[in-house]
């Protein structure tokens, strides 16, 4: 199963061993099209339900379950005929929750999912798309009505979701919000088979890291242990290696970052990605950002910029058809002998270029946190988890990252980030590596296919929250309200 399906199903186990019940709201069925059913390359093709249900019908057996199936509604259906792409985002219908009509946003609760299957942010406005959209949008219809009758029969006290982005936990996270209830996201964490729980949304991995926390000297040896495996490459991220085998910079490089005064590099992310929900509110989205820095690329020549492409953007299955790769040759912007252009399968040395490097620009990146790791000035694009905890150079709007990019890149001064914000920076990895980052490695080994995850064979008495350090702030975090945070059990 996925990691994320692995998280829900364990989180529900422990509640379930320590005396507390769950109640799973189930699909059956229940969408004509779900995004991770939907084939890009033909909207027409069927989810695959049966697998589906099976697997859920095998997980669910411990618990109830109330199941949902799907009907089409013939007056949203009405509704959204001959809408184009800009009416379907902005779509909205009326329903009835608690005894209240409320206006249900269906296009925008819809949209980050149709950009992730797509694996597009910019929607093409033909049949093929706007027929997805549209399935989409009854689907979350469908979700959205059936789980206001599972809160009013079941009157659960809390609700449990994956990430809370994708429409069908979108939906039903609006419809318990608007209820009051309390809904609890997650997403993986940073380390292997670690997971991420939090009251807000778990895409944009809140923190609140306290004010007076210092780390230890055990806790520094720990993180800089860490840190120096990361460096080498020696990471994943939802069980993925990215960089299998990274390079020094060639003598190529190095022999063109001589000829220029400062070396400036640019790290991109997935345009598609759920996180970009949350990283665009500087500019439009990314390629809007890398607009403003073609113009400083033409502004000034002595600098060298160094365009790095995520290397999501070709990994198998998940191939961006809007990449960095495409915006470079569009803007015929390696055409610039001040760029280097580095693309998502090249195993390039991120590290090694930062520490080269006059000051680094991201748009909402981890890179971006690392970089403040090895004390370089990091000016951002997007809105990134870490933006708030005075670590980075987060700009107020488009217009002020272009000001403070010149102030940066006229600058004759060595840049050098500031000792309180290098700090800054090492208790924001500490707390989101190893306080944030519920392990769940006991349960969970690696499967053959990347990025899924099997269930160890243990006995249930491993779930109960005395036997599990991870169950226990589980289960404080959901039934009682503490924070989900490794340490969480010392206060």
């Amino acid at each position: 199963m996925s990691l994320n399906a692995a998280f829900s199903y364990l989180a529900a186990c422990g509640l379930q061993a320590a005396g507390y019940p769950v109640v799973y709201f189930a699909c059956h069925a229940g969408m004509s099209r779900c995004v991770l059913g939907t084939n890009k390359d033909d909207s027409a093709q069927r989810p695959p339900c049966k697998a589906c249900i099976a697997q859920s019908e095998r997980l669910f057996q411990h618990a109830p379950a109330v199941w949902f199936e799907y009907a089409e509604d013939r007056e949203v259906k009405h509704a959204l005929t001959d809408l184009g792409i800009a009416d379907l985002i902005n779509f909205e219908f009326p329903m009835i929750l608690a005894g209240d009509e409320v206006i249900l946003p269906l296009g925008e609760l819809v949209l980050p999912s149709l950009r992730w299957a797509l694996r597009r942010h910019n929607l093409m406005d033909d049949e093929s798309t706007r027929f997805l959209y549209r399935e989409y949008v009854l689907s979350a219809w469908r979700v959205a009505h059936e789980f206001e009758r599972f809160l009013a029969e079941v009157e659960p006290t809390v609700v449990v979701v994956f990430n809370g982005i994708l429409f069908p936990e979108a939906a039903v996270r609006w419809v318990a919000r608007r209820r009051g209830l309390r809904v609890i996201t997650h997403e993986v964490g940073f380390r292997p088979f670690s997971g991420f729980f939090t009251d807000e949304d778990a895409t944009a991995y809140p923190l609140e890291i306290p004010p007076d926390l210092e780390l230890s000297e055990d806790q520094n040896e720990k993180l800089d242990a860490y840190l120096e495996r990361r460096f080498q490459g020696k990471f994943t991220m939802a069980g993925i290696r990215f960089w299998p085998d990274i390079q020094p910079l060639d003598h190529g490089f190095l022999c063109k970052a001589e000829r220029f005064t400062q070396i400036v590099p640019v790290f991109t992310n997935i345009i598609y990605d759920t996180s970009q929900v949350h990283a665009n509110n500087i500019f439009q989205d990314m390629f809007a950002w890398l607009d403003a820095v073609h113009e400083l690329i033409r502004a000034h020549p002595e600098t060298l910029f160094v365009i790095r492409a995520h290397p999501d953007e070709v990994r198998p299955g998940k191939k961006s058809r809007e990449s960095v790769q495409d915006w470079v040759k569009n803007h015929n912007v390696e055409s610039r002998s001040n760029v280097i252009f580095v693309n998502s399968d090249e195993q390039l040395s991120s590290y090694e270029l930062i520490e080269r490097s006059k000051f680094v620009m991201v748009y909402n990146s981890s890179i971006g946190l690392e970089a403040a790791l090895l004390g370089k000035v990091v000016l951002c694009g997007g809105e990134a988890r870490y933006s708030s905890h005075n670590i980075v150079i987060n700009p107020a709007s488009g217009e002020d990252f272009r000001q403070k990019a010149e102030e940066l890149l006229s600058s004759r001064e060595l840049l050098r980030l500031q000792p309180a914000s290098c700090e800054n920076a090492r208790k924001f990895m500490y707390y989101q590596i190893f306080e944030a980052s519920l392990p769940f490695e006991d349960f969970l080994e690696q499967a053959t296919r990347p990025g899924y995850v099997r269930l160890k064979p243990f006995s249930w008495q491993q779930l109960r929250p005395e036997a599990s350090a991870t169950m226990r702030v589980l289960v404080d975090g959901i039934v009682h309200g503490k924070p989900f945070l490794m340490d969480s059990l010392q206060s």
